[in-house]
């Protein structure tokens, strides 16, 4: 993972800006899908170059082994001053474990798939596609541990304009860890790299706290 981290984090200095405008839904949390009954709420906020955004997201599960989210937020794109707008932002994902850690297997894995739109004065943005998630628990003491954890998506968007439309496939992929040292509060973080994507600032970071309940 710490090697994962550092060539992100270096493609993160070699990746240009684009003409973007909002954040990617993400899910915030390792691969660990949540019990049945189980609840978890979170609150993010999200920093781009030229976007800053606050995330809400509810988690629920209602069967064993699967998990879903719904998110919304704002954000606010500022390119320059003849550019600032502010959108709303909706997301629902599921997702489902496809593995626990192992003697063979070193991480768990859960793999599902998202649904994002994001819409403003003249601009809307749908975005869909399958995700996977991988992570690892590491205890550090017994009431404190962290994990680590990496995440892809293959997401497909489509973008209105000004009545202009148009399409753009991208591979996003997210880096992040959440610290679990506090009783019912777990620190999450995470840097996002939008490989090929025409629409978001190319690099991101996001963080923030999640509260199972």
């Amino acid at each position: 993972m710490k090697k994962l981290l550092t060539i992100a984090l270096l493609l993160a200095g070699f990746l240009p800006a684009s003409s973007a405008r909002a954040q990617v839904f993400g899910q915030y949390t390792p691969a660990e899908v949540l019990a049945v009954n189980s609840r978890l709420a979170g609150a993010y906020v999200g920093l781009s170059e030229n976007v800053v955004g606050m995330l809400a997201q509810l988690r629920l599960s209602f069967h064993p082994n699967v998990d879903f989210g719904f998110q919304g937020g704002l954000a606010r794109f500022d390119a320059n001053a003849n550019t600032k707008k502010t959108m709303l932002q909706l997301g629902a994902d599921f997702r489902f474990g496809v593995a626990r850690v192992s003697e063979r297997l070193p991480v768990d894995v859960a793999a599902g798939a998202g649904l994002g739109v994001e819409t403003s004065d003249k601009y809307h943005v749908l975005r869909f596609g399958p995700m996977g998630v991988a992570s690892r628990t590491f205890t550090m003491s017994p009431s404190a541990s962290v994990a680590p954890y990496a995440g892809v998506m293959l997401s497909f968007a489509s973008r209105d304009l000004g009545g202009s439309n148009d399409t753009d496939f991208s591979i996003p992929i997210r880096f992040g860890a959440e610290l679990r040292a506090i009783p019912g509060v777990r620190v999450t973080a995470e840097l996002q790299l939008r490989l090929g994507d025409d629409f978001n600032d190319h690099t991101a970071f996001a963080g923030g706290v999640n509260l199972p309940f």
